[in-house]
């Protein structure tokens, strides 16, 4: 019998200053409460071990915010809670989020130390005036330093982060951008496509001509993946590449529906079945855990309908995609409604069926939404199908 695993997520929500197109929760000019959310953090991975005592832990995610904002001794100090009440795989993956200036070789080698090993570092452009307009604190040349001491302090696991379809930005930005980070020799690139929130500085320009159309931004894509692969990165997720062998195992776990826990203020887990995430905000995240209060917002159980839809959703997102044994063998389905769109999309060049797995194309990457859309709606009407076993468990559960 094969060891049970989970991933592990961490939290931190403090930055130095908010960048103008960020929704995820992270405040800036709130450092004063660092020591207390530190507090509050050992504690609850310190109760919550108990849940955790069937498995073994393999990833570690230090996500955020700006981790390398927050501290080298309080990240440390994270990791070796983790160790002493959990069962954590020495060779497990660790992986620490940084800004190119807040980072230096002297920590970088203390965390080195201590077993994180691998490093994800925002560099979002090449270009400093779309980095300065993007609020970024940093420069490229300051991305540069950080690789260069992320290398020489032994990480041999890197990712860089970029956007593109920024405003004003050209093919040849960002070909240029492009160019430049792979020079870097980094192990893994999480390439994302602008999206402009509510809530946040940058939407005012939401609908400025300035903003790349839908077809540049495809384009932008298309490119991207075509020059990629010509470098020797494999693309295995719509928005992430890798050198073999350095695919993040901790984003995987999200996309093959695999456990994971999440800890601090608007983390998310999801164990046995049940997917919840806490409150989004610090001092309620502090003041509850602290005081053995609600700190849970949202929670649900999910369904084994829901399951088959987040397998299709999720498995479609990789190049590893989805294959009709599985399908049929964890949520007891008829496949071949799925099986006749996917051999349209075929035809198309937006699917490709490889032995009894079928993924996305680049091209079908870009209308994700809408191909993963009519799956699912083709799914769907399975439902009122007599011998599914989501017509009696969750459909007609829910009329009476």
């Amino acid at each position: 019998m094969s060891e049970k695993t989970v991933g592990i997520y961490i939290h931190i929500p403090f930055c130095a200053s908010k960048c103008s197109y960020c929704d995820f929760y992270s405040l800036a000019g709130c450092d004063d409460l660092i020591p207390k959310y530190q507090s509050a953090l050992l504690k609850h991975i310190k109760e919550f071990a108990p849940r955790l005592a069937g498995y073994y832990i393999d990833t570690v995610y230090f996500g955020g915010g700006t981790p390398t904002h927050y501290g080298v001794k309080h990240l440390i100090s994270i990791l070796n809670a983790l160790k002493k009440y959990y069962k954590v795989y020495k060779d497990s993956e660790i992986t620490l989020e940084a800004n190119p200036e807040s980072i230096g070789l002297s920590e970088l080698k203390q965390l080195r130390k201590e077993g994180f090993n691998r490093i994800s570092i925002g560099a979002q452009s090449a270009r400093d005036t779309i980095l300065k307009f993007l609020g970024r604190p940093h420069t490229f040349d300051q991305t540069i330093d950080a690789v260069a001491a992320a290398r020489e302090a032994g990480f041999d696991n890197l990712n860089i982060d970029l956007i593109y379809g920024l405003p004003a930005q050209t093919r040849e930005d960002w070909a240029d951008t492009l160019a430049r980070v792979t020079q870097l020799n980094p192990d893994h690139l999480s390439c994302y496509g602008l999206k402009i929130e509510e809530n946040t500085p940058l939407y005012v320009y939401r609908n400025s001509p300035e903003i790349p159309d839908d077809d540049t931004q495809a384009d932008m894509y298309l490119f991207m993946a075509d020059a990629l692969a010509e470098m020797g990165f494999r693309q295995y997720e719509i928005s992430n590449f890798a050198v073999k062998g350095k695919e993040s195992k901790h984003n995987l776990k999200y996309w093959q529906l695999q456990e994971y826990a999440g800890f601090g203020a608007s983390a998310s887990s999801y164990i046995s079945g049940q997917r919840y995430t806490y409150v989004r905000d610090i001092a309620q995240y502090i003041e509850a855990v602290q005081e053995n209060g609600k700190i849970v917002s949202e929670l649900e159980t999910v369904s084994q309908y829901e399951q088959a839809s987040e397998y299709l959703m999720l498995g479609l997102r990789t190049t590893h995609g989805i294959c009709q044994d599985e399908y049929t063998q964890i949520y007891k389905s008829n496949f071949e409604p799925l099986e006749q769109l996917l051999m349209s999309y075929l035809k198309m060049g937006y699917a490709k069926q490889q032995n009894d797995r079928w993924s996305l194309t680049p091209q079908g990457f870009l209308l994700s939404n809408r191909l993963i859309g009519e799956l699912l709606d083709a799914q769907a009407e399975l439902k009122f199908h007599v011998g599914t076993p989501w017509r009696e468990k969750d459909y007609y559960a829910t009329l009476f």
